[in-house]
């Protein structure tokens, strides 16, 4: 009977063992102590993602170089149990929020040698008793104002081998075991508790004045506060490279400030010259030059440091000509805001006159040029815009730009751009739909007049031209021009313009009765979107033949600048 006993005893004891044994993952292994069970997993890429069936009595679980990539809602929510979470060397570039769901008891969490850019702070509202968060060796750069707002209890805190550059002191005057540490009565309650471990080095730490807040919070730690590496180093900018925190001295920070020595200069044709200008700020600003003319060349430009809040900014104009006068701004940026100063170039013509007609200082136009005529067109229909084409008969192309005037037609003053030389297109984008805008070309510094002006409406957003080709309708108003526009627009003379938008909104709404009748009708939206490419050929085409000559007339005028340009034309494609 004893002999029974004893081996009913052997079987208990060895199923219950094998029942546990059958209980851990393949390619893992199970391992109890005084502590609890634990899970560990080190096989290569031995799953893709978190287990969903781990063991509901683990207490420690160890899974590294499975190079899984997120740690989903609720991961671990069947192992409520669980003090000490390893999920190292894997490829996680993830934390859902409630990725830490239902770990009240995590004490230890180490995420050692993944690719976060980012944490969710807020997880931590679910692991109140976290001790050790680990997160050195990711790819984290910010590090915002709240982030350890749900850690009360931490004591050791890596967030070494990142990419942190600038971090408030807020993120530390805000945790909340910062804030107890500062009362006289918890210093003398913790002055024999458990150091606070802070490992901050190996980041690419910016030192300038953003970071002055946090490289005062470094120098004022004290025990319990403790650093693991207190020698933290800068890495810009370049000229602080390489030095510790305690030897630099940093200050508040500034808006630019832009001067220029010289803001008039005046040189013969042919010249070298170099535009300077001094830029101060912190932190250091973005500082560039720009040419009220547009035009583009090879010009060189460079920066020297003057001293930590100074630069001085070098445009280098090589033998400068008449289409380099005009007015260079420098502009310097920072977060804070933005400086300028312009400076002002004229150029000595051979004879020893002075240029003249900079862009933003009116002058009087050349012999000839007041009454040169412009012809402009539509060149190009884009989603959300258009370009224009024009062409004048100058006496003198390479010095002679222009100004573009943009807005909507109603608004009273418009958007100038300064076109140099040798340009002679314009593109317009980003229009709004349903509005009315008016776009002209003028000779230098004139005031836009008629005659060289184009005067169009965007249909609205949505219209079965849209639908199918992606287009929006333009109806163009054309003031003393010659057009070429694309399929699906309109275009009227200025003559005629009023007959003309008369006629196609009746055509338009002879049509519209029409296809009310039909069964295939389909909703239009808007009055000048409901227009149709092929459905105004009577209106186009009713005085075709007298259009015909005045186009050939149009034509002579081009070729014969000296006669009258006062006559209106207009051409569709």
């Amino acid at each position: 009977m004893d002999t029974i006993c004893y081996l009913l005893v052997v079987v208990v004891f060895t199923t219950q063992a094998y029942a546990n044994y059958s209980q851990c993952l393949r390619g893992c292994s199970c391992v109890e102590d005084r502590h609890g069970r634990s899970l560990i997993c080190m096989e290569e890429s031995a799953f893709g993602a978190i287990p969903q069936n781990v063991p509901d009595d683990m207490t420690k679980i160890r899974i590294e170089k499975s190079h899984f990539t997120e740690i989903p809602r609720g991961a671990f929510l069947k192992t409520p149990g669980l003090e000490n979470l390893w999920l190292n060397f894997n490829d996680i570039t993830v934390i859902n929020s409630k990725g830490l769901e239902g770990l009240g008891n995590l004490t230890e969490l180490r995420l050692q040698g993944n690719k976060l850019r980012s944490v969710p702070w807020t997880a931590f509202e679910d692991t109140p008793a976290l001790k050790i968060l680990d997160l050195k060796h990711n790819q984290l750069d910010v590090l915002p104002e709240h982030a350890l707002k749900f850690l009360p209890g931490l004591t050791y805190l890596d967030l070494s081998f990142n990419r942190l550059t600038v971090i408030s002191k807020e993120v530390f005057q805000n945790w909340p075991l910062y804030q107890k540490l500062q009362s006289t009565e918890e210093r003398e309650v913790t002055a024999f508790g458990p150091n606070v471990v802070l490992a901050l080095h190996d980041n690419a730490w910016l030192c300038d004045c953003r970071l002055k807040g946090f490289v005062e919070f470094i120098r004022s730690l004290r025990p319990p506060i403790i650093l693991m590496n207190s020698y933290l180093t800068c890495s810009g900018p370049d000229f602080r490279a390489g030095r510790y925190f305690h030897e630099v001295e940093l200050q508040a920070c500034m808006k630019p400030v832009v001067s220029s020595q010289s803001a008039n200069i005046s040189l013969p044709q042919g010249t070298n010259v170099t535009l300077r200008c001094l830029a101060m700020a912190r932190p250091n600003p973005a500082v560039w030059w720009t040419y009220g003319l547009k035009i583009i060349r090879g010009f060189h430009e460079s920066q020297e440091r003057v001293d930590e809040d100074t630069i001085r900014s070098l445009l280098v104009i090589p033998s400068v000509h008449a289409a380099d006068r005009g007015v260079y701004t420098c502009t310097a940026v920072n977060f804070i805001g933005n400086s300028s100063v312009n400076v002002l170039l004229d150029v000595q013509s051979p004879d020893g006159s002075h240029s003249s007609s900079l862009p933003g200082f009116p002058s009087a136009p050349r012999t000839g040029d007041e009454n040169v005529y412009i012809d402009i067109r539509i060149a190009k229909q884009t989603v959300r815009g258009i370009s224009i084409e024009w062409y004048a008969a100058l006496e003198h192309p390479a010095e002679t730009w222009f100004t573009i005037h943009f807005g909507r037609a109603d608004a009273d003053k418009k958007e100038m751009i300064y076109i140099g030389p040798g340009i002679n297109s314009y593109s317009v984008s980003d229009l709004m739909p349903a509005t009315k805008y008016e776009i002209c070309v003028t000779l230098k510094n004139q005031a836009s007049r008629p005659g060289q002006c184009i005067v169009f409406v965007t249909g609205s957003d949505i219209t079965e031209m849209e639908q199918r080709e992606k287009l929006i309708h333009i109806v163009v108003i054309v003031l003393a021009m010659v057009l070429a526009v694309p399929i699906g627009m309109y275009a009227c003379t200025t003559d005629t313009k009023f007959a003309c938008l008369e006629g196609i909104m009746k055509s338009w709404k002879n049509r519209r009765r029409e296809r009310s009748s039909s069964e295939v009708e389909r909703e239009r939206q808007g009055t000048f979107d409901s227009l149709q490419a092929a459905s105004d050929e009577d209106l186009v085409n009713k005085d075709s033949s007298e259009d015909r000559k005045v186009r050939r007339r149009s034509d002579d005028r081009l070729h014969k600048t000296k006669t009258d340009h006062s006559r209106l034309t207009a051409e569709l494609y």
